[in-house]
This record gives structure tokens, C-alpha cells and sequence, in this order.
């Protein structure tokens, strides 16, 4: 299979699985609809955490989520 197509539905399946059918079509709409930078808006996301509060929340991150 095609690794775009793998990554495409691997994705919606884990929007649908976290957030349901009617919310993951909300989100994809969203994102179609915005100028959206995704690197952008993660970037910006952490600026007001120091390096050690964003170091204890990857840790318990990790913890809460094992591979």
C-alpha cells in the first residue's frame, strides 16, 4: 500500500478513535478551512513553559503513554 495512504488512515482512525466521527470531521474542516500552520502553532505552544516544565511533561507523557 501506499505509505501517503497508510498515514492518511492511520491518521483519521486515531482522530475518530480520540475524538468520534462527528468532532474528527469538525477538526479535518477546520484545518481545510484556516490558514493552518502546524509547525507554527506547535512552536508556539510550549514558548511559556520552561525547559524543565516541558521536560517533566514529555516524562510523564511517556510514562502515561509506553510503546
Amino acid at each position: 500500500m501506499n505509505n501517503t495512504i497508510e498515514i492518511m488512515n492511520e491518521g483519521i482512525n486515531c482522530l475518530i478513535r480520540e475524538l468520534g466521527v462527528v468532532k474528527a470531521e469538525e477538526f479535518i474542516s477546520i484545518i481545510n478551512r484556516e490558514k493552518f500552520d502546524y509547525t507554527k502553532w506547535r512552536q508556539n505552544l510550549f514558548e511559556d513553559m520552561s525547559l524543565e516544565e516541558l521536560n517533566n511533561a514529555a516524562a510523564d507523557f511517556a510514562k502515561k503513554n509506553p510503546f
